[in-house]
Order: structure tokens, then sequence, then C-alpha cells
């Protein structure tokens, strides 16, 4: 397995060794011990999710409030997604900022997202089937959305699927300047004292 961080911090790329044979495939998709080296800490899991979506489908961006926030393990159980993720912690280098990976039942990577970013995908597949490992169970009132074609973010989305799906909410979702100025976006200094508390833990 390999893990490599991308360019937004906090957010890490995972590559399953696959082992193939006459029957098919195997391979770990997630290992605790693996990820806890790269990222300081456990992936504390509270919940697992899975969507299907039809070819073209969007969601996001969305995101958590922090604390305790939302880190997420994603993959492509079937089919294949373009996953990003959205540095939306204000006084982040990064700030505003994205990364992109492709998730498929080819490669079957992963992606770890800290708590703090902004995650969105769109199914490059009919039926492209994701799964989400999380560190927290969902929090209506906590949650909250940017909207996934706000210029100032400028997300290269796929324009070869026969047309994009939102949904209502995505699409009556603040920008990324007015989500800021509501005060829903993660501080960053904030953010990296709830980071080093996970990784304290850790050391205790």
């Amino acid at each position: 397995m390999q893990i490599r961080e991308l360019s937004i911090p906090d957010v890490w790329e995972i590559t399953p060794q696959q082992h193939r044979d006459d029957r098919g495939a195997f391979l770990e998709w997630y290992r605790f011990d693996l990820l806890q080296e790269a990222i300081g800490h456990p992936l504390n899991l509270r919940q697992a999710n899975t969507s299907i979506s039809r070819k073209g489908a969007v969601r996001g961006i969305h995101f958590a409030d922090v604390p305790p926030g939302q880190a997420k393990y994603v993959t492509a159980n079937s089919g294949a997604v373009m996953d990003y993720v959205v540095d939306i912690r204000v006084g982040s280098a990064t700030f505003g900022a994205w990364d992109k990976v492709l998730l498929d039942s080819d490669e079957r990577k992963a992606v770890y997202i800290a708590e703090g970013l902004g995650h969105l995908f769109v199914a490059l597949t009919e039926g492209a089937t994701v799964s989400y490992l999380v560190s927290d169970t969902y929090r209506p009132g906590a949650e909250h959305g940017i909207h996934p074609l706000d210029p100032e973010i400028g997300l290269e989305l796929p324009d070869d699927l026969g047309g994009l799906i939102f949904s209502d909410k995505d699409r009556a979702a603040p920008t990324l300047e007015e989500a800021k100025a509501a005060g829903l976006l993660p501080n960053m200094a904030e953010v990296a004292k709830f980071y080093e508390t996970l990784n304290e833990a850790v050391k205790s």
C-alpha cells in the first residue's frame, strides 16, 4: 500500500497493492496502522456510508463544523468517480485551492480527507458506487455546503458526461466568499489545534 499527501495538506491518496490470480483479485483497501503512521493518529470510525450515483451526478462541496468535524476515507467500489478536495480552512496557505483523484474499480485507490476540508465527487459512470468510512455520525445542524460551480474555486468538472446533475441543496449553497462572510468556514488555527489533540491522544 502506497500513501502520499496531495497538494492540499492533510489529504492523502492511498493506492493498494492488488494480488491477482485465476479467481480474481484481493487487496487491503484500508489499513488503520499505515494510515495512522501517515496522518499521526488513528481514524476513529463512527459511521460507514455508501452512495450509488447516476452518471454525471455531483455530490458536494460538503463539509462539517470542527470540532468534531468529519474525516472521510473514500473509495469507489464500482464504476468511477472524480474525487475533489477543496481547502476551505480560513487562514490556510492553500485556502481556496483544490486537488483531485480518480477513484475507480480498476486501481481501487482511496482518499483520506481530514476534518475541516470540503469534499465533492462527480460520477463518471452509471451506477458509480462510493463508500466512505467517517469519523463521526451525520449531524444535520453541523453539515454545510459550498456551491460546486463557485467561480472563485474554479473546479474543473468533467464536461463530457452529457450534463451534470446537482441536488437542489447543492445548487442553493453559498459561494466560498459568502460562506466565509457568514462565519461558516473552519478556521485553520482552530482546526490545527484540533488535529493536535488527536495526535496528542496517541502519545498519552
